[in-house]
């Protein structure tokens, strides 16, 4: 695997501490050249310092590899776009992003204030929005690019306290679903991480420091962002354990009349009987088999 990366370029956002850093030092490892972005700021995001991202490039340089930091906000896209100008100038191609920024602003949805709510899904999706978007042309020149968001269970299951931050991860799924798509004719892979690590965004919830080190998540990412890298996957990964989550779809029932909305609810285990779900290649899937079922029951083929 170590072969395959020599000579490409990483842009990796958050990358002053925690899971950012972990992945901006394994890609470094295997030979790519280092854009260590991150806006310095605390956990909620608020302060600006790139003191964080130059420490990250001093141990990069320091074991041997090549990284230029980048204090870019990723809310501000013609920052990040003088830094993607930037790395191109340096470097001239730019292979992997790594989509690993975020804040945090927990409350119940009760008690949120909508600017905390924006604030937290501008970083982590419109942040992400901002770099793809930057990076996506040069992908499409080279025929080539890996992409991964990091999403999380929040995002995937739900969580208590976390609207902003579980609305934000869930829709990068979203994202990463089209520009799969979009990107395959062109050689560009989107994936999703969703990781489970002790860092400092992750300090308060009381997780075992030894069992859910930051660097046991970084080998998924790794793999994520390879030339061999899949597409379309949502990985999840912590404390050494790696496993996939899908969104998947039932073949659920046909029910029309007067009556449907009553034998919708009657009907209703039928409808969520997972025995023949399906994965969608895409969204038309959920038209297809709506309309094969109304098709069939109208005497169609």
């Amino acid at each position: 695997m170590t072969d395959g990366f020599k000579g490409q370029v990483a842009i990796v956002t958050g990358a002053g501490g925690g899971l950012g850093r972990e992945h901006a030092l394994a890609l470094a490892a295997r030979g790519v050249k280092v854009v260590v972005n991150d806006l310095g700021g605390a956990r909620d995001g608020s302060g600006a310092s790139q003191s964080a991202a130059e420490a990250v490039v001093a141990e990069i340089v320091s074991a041997g590899g090549e990284a230029m930091a980048s204090g870019a906000s990723v809310t501000d896209f013609e920052a990040v776009s003088r830094m993607v100008a930037e790395t191109m100038e340096r470097w001239g191609r730019i292979d992997i992003l790594v989509n690993n920024a975020g804040i945090l602003r927990d409350k119940s949805f009760a008690k949120m204030e909508l600017d905390d709510f924006r604030l937290v899904v501008d970083v982590h999706l419109m942040g992400a929005v901002n770099c793809t978007k930057a990076v996506w042309e040069i992908m499409r020149s080279q025929n080539y690019g890996r992409i991964v968001m990091t999403t999380s269970s929040s995002g995937l299951f739900g969580n208590f306290g976390q609207s902003n931050y579980g609305a934000a991860k869930m829709a990068l799924v979203g994202l990463m679903q089209t520009l799969s798509i979009e990107g395959a004719k062109n050689d560009i892979r989107v994936n999703c991480l969703a990781p489970t690590a002790y860092t400092r965004m992750t300090e308060d919830l009381g997780l075992p420091l030894d069992a859910l080190e930051a660097r046991l998540v970084t080998p998924g990412l790794v793999h994520l962002v390879s030339p061999d890298a899949p597409t379309r996957c949502i990985l999840t990964a912590g404390g050494g354990g790696f496993e996939r989550a899908y969104v998947t779809l039932t073949q659920g029932d046909f029910i029309v009349g007067d009556d449907a909305a009553e034998q919708v609810a009657a009907r209703f285990d039928k409808i969520s009987d997972r025995e023949e779900e399906i994965i969608p290649e895409m969204g038309a899937a959920q038209a297809m088999i709506e309309l094969g079922k109304a098709q069939k029951a109208h005497g169609g083929s």
